[in-house]
């Protein structure tokens, strides 16, 4: 606008432009509010089937059970923790979640959240046929049961049933075949077997019922990555050779051993694998929530799982897997109970009086199986492993930056499990929300950060 009379007429000029502005601004908002009523909703089932997100009630006080807890011994208050537990469960991508936390060993936080069953991504929830989580609701590990997988085969070297450093094939010996024979048993637990897949084939449940075609199966593996190489995640294949291990070393399952030796000492009500057919329906169901999962994502996935992500949420709720013997995924338990384990190992592997576990078989397998973090060549992240346990870092970690002395393992595929000595601190976060992706992403980052701050370094733990 050319400058005329000192800029009396630039103004006049620029008033029409003002009050366009301004009558914009009126139409925009008269607009929205006609538009909102029809929009709102579309957005929701948007929301609902393209992010595919659960129903999350207005009143979430009405869908949270509590368990026994006590005040924390430090007095830190933990419904900062809390509250951003309750954000990710309004995420609406888990039917359910419980978190169970026990700090200097008392249980601090036992909780869940949500619907156990009859809540999916896209439906509204129907009160008569939608059942409420509890603390008692008993929820699958998925891989995090890899930890307690590993740690039953730790327990029968230390009864001298086996050495995790001998080949597999001193106690499998048609495993020696197509060159494994040097693959040893701790190798297996630490994703360096070279041998992570089972051939497409074998993906059928009720194959893998049967141990002795499953130890067939096992033996005619090729190796597909480099034997004693930079870790190569073994999805299923680690818990079935454990279990042919197992079975030959002591004419037993894994699940009588974990009966025998972790679950009945502990006084555990469901830590096992799988549970009775009776049980099966108690079992908390798990749905497929967040973005799909397309290409290349979906590539990764599926050369991880040997299947479609979808489909291994849907093999999760089948009742042949639910009552099944999957070592590296249906350890299904609770969050306390979980909990519990991990307080046994973090206590030295003896729990009110009961000993499970020495303290040097622990030891041994917190210690990192190699002396560098190596980038996982099947789930492509940087992670340090030990015997069974994913561990944390001086830096960023699963368990939040610098969690150094942290053991655990992750779950498909935001649950949580972990112990952190110098923190003194277990948390077990199980969530039945299959994601990766999604509205979630930030609450569960948040959920971790604050763990991490809520729980601070003990100023002299001696763990």
């Amino acid at each position: 606008v050319p400058r005329v009379g000192g800029g009396g007429a630039v103004s006049a000029l620029r008033l029409p432009w003002r009050a366009a502005g301004g009558l914009a601004t009126v139409a925009t908002g008269a607009a929205r509010a006609v538009a909102a009523p029809v929009l709102a909703p579309v957005g929701q089932v948007a929301r609902a089937h393209v992010v595919r997100t659960c129903p999350v009630p207005v009143d979430l006080d009405a869908v949270t059970a509590v368990g026994d807890e006590v005040d924390d011994p430090d007095g830190i208050d933990v419904e900062p923790v809390w509250s951003r537990a309750r954000a990710l469960y309004a995420s609406g991508v888990h039917p359910a979640l419980q978190l169970c936390i026990r700090h200097r060993g008392e249980v601090v936080v036992d909780r869940a959240i949500g619907y156990a069953r009859g809540v999916r991504p896209g439906r509204p929830i129907d009160p008569d046929t939608a059942v409420p989580a509890t603390t008692v609701t008993p929820i699958n590990l998925f891989s995090a049961g890899k930890a307690v997988t590993a740690l039953v085969m730790c327990l029968l070297e230390e009864h001298g049933h086996v050495d995790l450093d001998e080949p597999v094939a001193t106690y499998v010996p048609a495993f020696a075949c197509h060159g494994k024979e040097r693959i040893t048993v701790r190798q297996v637990l630490t994703h360096r077997a070279g041998v992570p897949a089972l051939p497409a084939h074998a993906l059928d449940l009720d194959l893998l019922a049967d141990p002795d075609v499953v130890r067939d199966l096992l033996c005619d593996l090729r190796p597909s990555a480099v034997i004693g190489g930079p870790p190569a995640y073994h999805a299923l294949t680690g818990g079935f050779i454990a279990e042919a291990v197992a079975r030959a070393a002591t004419g037993r399952s894994l699940r009588d051993l974990l009966v025998d030796h972790v679950k009945a000492p502990l006084g555990l009500r469901w830590f096992d694998f799988g549970v009775r057919h009776d049980d099966a329906a108690l079992v908390a169901t798990n749905v497929c929530s967040g973005l799909p999962i397309v290409p290349p994502l979906s590539f990764v996935f599926d050369r991880l799982l040997g299947m479609p992500w979808d489909e291994a949420v849907r093999w999760s709720n089948d009742e042949r897997f639910v009552t099944g013997v999957v070592p590296s995924g249906n350890v299904i338990v609770t969050a306390r109970d979980t909990a519990t384990f991990y307080q046994c190992l973090l206590d030295g592997g003896a729990l009110d009086g009961t000993r499970v576990v020495s303290s040097a078989t622990i030891d041994r397998a917190r210690r990192a199986d190699l002396p560098t973090i190596d980038l996982d060549r099947r789930i492509l992240l940087p992670l340090q492993y030990g015997t069974g346990f994913m561990l944390g870092t001086s830096t960023i970690s699963l368990y939040g930056w610098n969690h150094p002395r942290a053991f655990g393992h992750l779950g498909l595929a935001n649950s949580f499990t972990w112990a952190d000595p110098d923190r003194e601190l277990v948390v077990a976060l199980l969530t039945t929300g299959k994601a990766v992706l999604g509205t979630h992403v930030g609450a569960l980052l948040g959920l971790i950060a604050q763990i991490h701050r809520t729980f601070p370094v003990a100023a002299a733990s001696t763990r």
